[in-house]
């Protein structure tokens, strides 16, 4: 007979297109992944993929039976949805949020919230990418995009700042025409990534990064000028705020939950005491 738990690997393959990615994603190894589907296979009695030298494609069966997978996944999320909504004040809530807020932010606040919920088990996942809610990746998100889904509660919780920030060691030793600067990687979309190129003009570019808790480092550090959350700063005393040349934007904190997922007791409650926490003055005052 067929495993239905087979279909989750069966379409992480799908969408990630290599083992080694649907792997990562499943929290398995990649023979894990291939024995699955194996097994997959022989139950259905049905070849689903061609395993090629460059990697395994899907056979024209395999394709057909795509869209209905994603029906069955679908179903059974909503049944877990459903589930969760009618659970009891106990049991996990995901949190999923980007690095830096989840380590300078949440990390450092939520002292509280586990002590006054002792059934609940959180689970505080620091992610770049968007998780999928509909998935059961996670009950609630913070992010900095406004989400377009169909079937989501959005509600804004808060601005985040930004600033120009330099060691004062630095600033010391040089003028303002001499800044060199730590800057993010290049192309980037997001609006103080595409602020700080437009200010910076035709001066030296002397590092780039990914990630703004490395490019605080950099400069924290005395490597150059850089544009970060004023959250960061918080971690790093030799960081200072550059004020004559504020960085004037701001960027809109969301909190997500799937429709169904917030009827949930415990859901509820954490999501309850996280736009407490970003309407507190005391997280206002660093994040503004």
């Amino acid at each position: 007979m067929m495993n239905w738990d087979d279909l989750r690997y069966f379409l992480a393959l799908v969408d990630c297109g290599t083992l080694t990615g649907a792997a990562r994603r499943l929290q398995v190894e990649h023979t894990t992944v291939a024995r699955r589907i194996d097994t997959l296979e022989a139950a259905l009695k049905l070849r689903l993929f061609d395993r090629l030298v460059r990697g395994w494609q899907l056979t024209t069966e395999g394709h057909e039976l795509v869209e209905h997978a994603r029906a069955v996944e679908e179903r059974w999320f909503s049944f877990e949805r459903k589930a969760l909504s009618a659970s009891k004040m106990e049991g996990v809530v995901r949190i999923s949020a980007p690095p830096s807020l989840s380590s300078f932010v949440l990390a450092p606040q939520l002292k509280n919230l586990c002590a006054s919920l002792k059934g609940v088990e959180l689970e505080l996942l620091a992610e770049r990418h968007h998780v999928s809610l509909g998935k059961r990746e996670a009950d609630i998100a913070l992010r900095m995009v406004r989400p377009q889904t169909a079937g989501l509660v959005i509600k804004p919780l808060t601005n985040i700042g930004y600033g120009l920030y330099a060691s004062k060691t630095y600033l010391k030793k040089h003028q303002q025409q001499d800044w060199e600067f730590a800057a993010y990687e290049k192309n980037s979309a997001t609006p103080h990534h595409q602020w700080l190129e437009d200010y910076l003009g035709q001066r030296k570019v002397i590092l780039r990064s990914n990630d703004q808790m490395v490019l605080a480092q950099c400069a924290a550090a005395g490597l150059g000028v850089t544009v970060i959350p004023h959250y960061l700063c918080q971690s790093h005393r030799d960081l200072y705020r550059i004020e004559h040349e504020a960085c004037p934007l701001q960027r809109k904190l969301w909190l997500v939950m799937h429709d169904d997922v917030r009827r949930s007791p415990r859901v509820r409650a954490v999501a309850d005491h996280l736009i407490a926490l970003f309407a507190s003055e005391m997280v206002q005052t660093i994040l503004v």
